[in-house]
């Protein structure tokens, strides 16, 4: 606490968020002034961890969570203390960490879960690196959800019509934005490195540099709520919905993926004579058993499953294959210390924290158990079948079954986050969409 005391103090900071990260990647948290925040111990109420995405509580939720719904006590992480570049004051963000009261980390706190596999791998001398591509669209404001969204007006006068993949020009229809969000993620120290134009209306990708998981899931968690600031002081919406115009591509987050010794920080994908590794190997086979059950870590939302269908250059499959973009795995062509794997699967509406915990555990499983993958894929895989689930029910189903999956990510975590997504689906559900009146109301 010293630490955080020091950074606030020779900032003259005066407010300060504390922010928890709840199970669908959105902050939670209170402010609290600089000087309160420096004299007393945080707490909120454990619930806040499993509220689903529309904010209601799962008919389980005292099933999860203690009948007196106590509190959970906050530590603050010095590490991911920033200034807020959108303030009008000096106002600090800090992620906190959640515990319970005998002092053990919150099993229900998704950035604990990404430390629970992270702890896996460092008890075998092993440390993974990541590197996120994150994919959103800025969209016209629309206060309306029956109405579609449509790309915002850039300052040309014009709206976007045409594919655009790589455009410069097409960048520079919204250089104020881009300007402004590379600012606000160099003040915050956010490793953002490269941006280009998608494929679709005013969709863009950025890539974060490598590094450790934890702290990566901690900038992608942040660069998500800067972005959206940023489009809302411009008068547009940034999202990061999976699929969120019908006629436009949907919104990735692949995830490079290798692992190093700690001890030599050489990487365990590489045999000495420069080929993969048998390591390599496993984590990959790890990848295709067990990415089915965790497909609702990377695919979390019923929106995101719209994603998955032909034709529409997202994977559909979790076959493997040599710098192939087709396929849900990808090895990218590259010198033996920078043999990786491409996770392909997981959408921009992932919380980071899951869906980076998921794909390490499946790489886990894999070693453990000494898998061997399927043959590398080398044609097109998009014109294979779909073999991953069409829907968030059956992604959760697949997750329950799966008691290797549950026991690394943590069983009763497990069963939360399957009560808190069965509920949103649920609620999903009940709503009678347009095309049914349209095509079924005289038809049936």
């Amino acid at each position: 606490m010293e630490d955080v005391k020091k950074w606030l103090n020779g900032r003259s900071i005066t407010d300060v968020e504390c922010l928890v990260p709840d199970m669908t990647g959105n902050a939670r948290g209170k402010f609290i002034p600089a000087k309160k925040f420096m004299e007393q111990e945080s707490r909120l109420p454990e619930s806040i961890l499993i509220q689903t995405v529309t904010g209601d509580y799962t008919n389980e939720h005292y099933d999860i969570v203690s009948e007196t719904d106590s509190d959970m006590f906050l530590e603050p992480d010095v590490e991911t203390a920033r200034e807020v570049p959108w303030a009008s004051e000096r106002t600090a963000l800090i992620i906190h960490d959640c515990y319970l009261s005998d002092g053990r980390p919150h099993p229900l706190s998704s950035r604990n879960v990404l430390k629970k596999v992270l702890d896996l791998y460092a008890a075998k001398g092993l440390k993974p690196i990541l590197a996120p591509e994150l994919e959103f669209f800025l969209v016209a404001q629309n206060a309306d959800p029956d109405y579609e969204l449509s790309p915002p007006i850039g300052r040309s006068g014009r709206k976007e019509t045409a594919r655009q993949s790589y455009s410069i020009d097409a960048v520079n229809e919204f250089e104020t934005i881009i300007d402004q969000m590379y600012q606000y993620t160099e003040k915050m120290g956010l490793g953002v490195d490269t941006l280009i134009h998608e494929s679709g209306a005013a969709q863009f990708e950025v890539n974060f540099l490598h590094g450790d998981p934890l702290k990566l899931a901690d900038e992608v968690f942040l660069f998500k709520r800067a972005l959206r600031e940023i489009a809302l002081s411009n008068n547009v919406y940034a999202t990061f919905m999976a699929k969120p115009m019908r006629n436009e591509p949907g919104s990735s987050m692949h995830i490079h993926q290798s692992v190093v010794d700690t001890k030599t920080g050489k990487n365990v994908f590489a045999s000495k004579d420069g080929k993969y590794s048998p390591m390599f190997f496993n984590y990959l086979a790890g990848l295709q058993k067990y990415g089915h059950n965790a497909l609702s870590f990377f695919a979390p939302n019923v929106n995101s499953y719209r994603r998955f269908s032909p034709d529409s250059s997202a994977p559909i499959n979790f076959d493997w294959g040599y710098d192939n973009r087709t396929t849900g795995l990808r090895v990218p062509d590259a010198e033996p210390s920078g043999f990786r794997v491409e996770n392909r699967l997981p959408g921009s509406d992932a919380n980071p924290y899951l869906a980076f915990a998921a794909t390490l555990a499946c790489g886990y499983l894999g070693i453990e158990e000494n898998l061997t993958p399927e043959e590398a894929n080398t044609g097109n895989a998009y014109t294979g079948k779909i073999e991953v689930s069409r829907t968030l029910e059956e992604s959760l189903r697949m997750l329950d079954k799966c008691e290797p999956l549950k026991s690394v990510l943590g069983d009763h975590f497990c069963k939360a986050y399957s009560a808190v997504k069965r509920t949103e689906y649920e609620a999903f559900n009940e709503v009678i969409s347009s095309w049914e009146r349209e095509f079924l109301l005289l038809s049936v």
